[in-house]
């Protein structure tokens, strides 16, 4: 198994990982972004008042985006193992 075989295997690990937790990431951050600008707006300043509405909006996109992000971990891991055989050979 060669370095470049490897830092490949690496960088689609890395590339996956990122694909499938973007959707959670990005509702976090715009729910985050909509709540700093009420407060600022109506100069509520509690901590607090982001945490729940952050954790709900990542639970619904982790409702909605399970399938797809399942079938792209699938998708990965059966290339990852139908190839084993290729990496290992080299």
């Amino acid at each position: 198994m060669s370095a470049d075989l490897v830092i490949d295997m690496l960088v689609q690990a890395l590339q996956l990982s990122l694909l499938v937790a973007a959707p959670m990431l990005g509702i976090g951050l715009i729910i985050g972004l909509l709540i700093s600008i009420f407060q600022s707006v109506t100069q509520i300043q509690e901590m607090t008042l982001t945490f729940i509405p952050k954790i709900i909006g990542v639970v619904v996109a982790v409702m909605v985006f399970a399938p797809w992000m399942v079938d792209k971990m699938m998708v990965y891991t059966i290339n990852l193992f139908t190839n084993l055989g290729q990496y290992i050979g080299k």
